[in-house]
């Protein structure tokens, strides 16, 4: 029987420190990191001596209190740089889309602009002529762009609209600011969107965000079909399908909701 590799629990002590100064938004005392951290005071200063050494934490000279150094920052950008987010999604684009028997995409925003970045087909190629990978497309009449929208503030909104416009694509797209901010609103408190033959008639759509380690939108998936499969009943059943798969890739990028901390 193979043994279980014992962890190092003094690298568990150090990073239980790093993760504790990283949640705070201001500097903290020795006294505060070792009762918060469960670890002891003497143990907590070796640490964090140890820290301050290698770069990753700094102390002040006026309130002898700890912080971290932007050294973190240069290793994130490092390991982003490195992030394949479509090989990362791609496997659960494929589940998705055996699960539900429909089309599935992973898009983003570049420029105020839906930009498709991987689909798999469906039954039928239907769908593939209207998204493929490198297609662009409004945010304003699609599921996935307008998840991606609740990431912009009041300020970036104007600027999206007095750029972008709200052009109506068929009968049902959004095209005051009025709707648009209620059905913002409305996908924030639900946590999907749904694109209901609002870019293209005859097709339907339900999108759920994917979130990075700071709780930003930074990716959407989405399942789409023709409406005479993709009818309101068929929605339903894919609603918690593609929310569940959508969190499953948020935990997988270091996302973790109020819920889960």
């Amino acid at each position: 029987m193979e043994k279980k590799a014992l962890s190092n629990q003094s690298i568990v002590k150090a990073f239980s420190i790093v993760e504790l100064l990283a949640s705070k938004h201001e500097d903290m005392r020795l006294q505060d990191i070792a009762s918060q951290s469960g670890i002891p005071a003497s143990t907590a200063l070796r640490i964090l001596n140890t820290l301050m050494r290698l770069g990753y934490v700094s102390q002040s000279t006026q309130s002898s209190q700890y912080r971290l150094t932007l050294k973190f920052s240069q290793i994130s950008e490092a390991v982003t740089s490195r992030f394949d987010l479509r090989g990362l999604i791609h496997p659960y684009l494929t589940t998705l889309a055996d699960t539900c028997r429909e089309s599935t995409c992973l898009a983003i925003e570049q420029d105020m602009t839906v930009v498709y970045i991987d689909v798999v087909s469906g039954q039928d190629s239907m769908i593939k002529t209207m998204q493929y990978i490198g297609k662009s497309a409004p945010m304003h009449c699609t599921g996935v762009g307008k998840l991606l929208l609740t990431n912009f503030n009041e300020e970036k909104l104007d600027e999206y609209l007095q750029t972008k416009k709200l052009p109506a694509l068929t009968p049902n797209t959004i095209t005051t600011r009025e709707q648009l901010v209620r059905e913002l609103s409305d996908i924030v408190e639900k946590g999907y969107a749904i694109d209901d033959e609002e870019c293209e008639l005859g097709a339907r759509c339900v999108a759920a965000p994917i979130r990075n380690f700071t709780g930003k939108v930074v990716a959407c998936i989405s399942v789409s079909g023709p409406t005479i499969r993709m009818n309101m009943k068929q929605v339903d059943r894919i609603k918690p399908v593609i929310v569940e798969i959508a969190s499953k890739i948020s935990q997988a990028m270091a996302y973790a909701s109020h819920a889960e901390v």
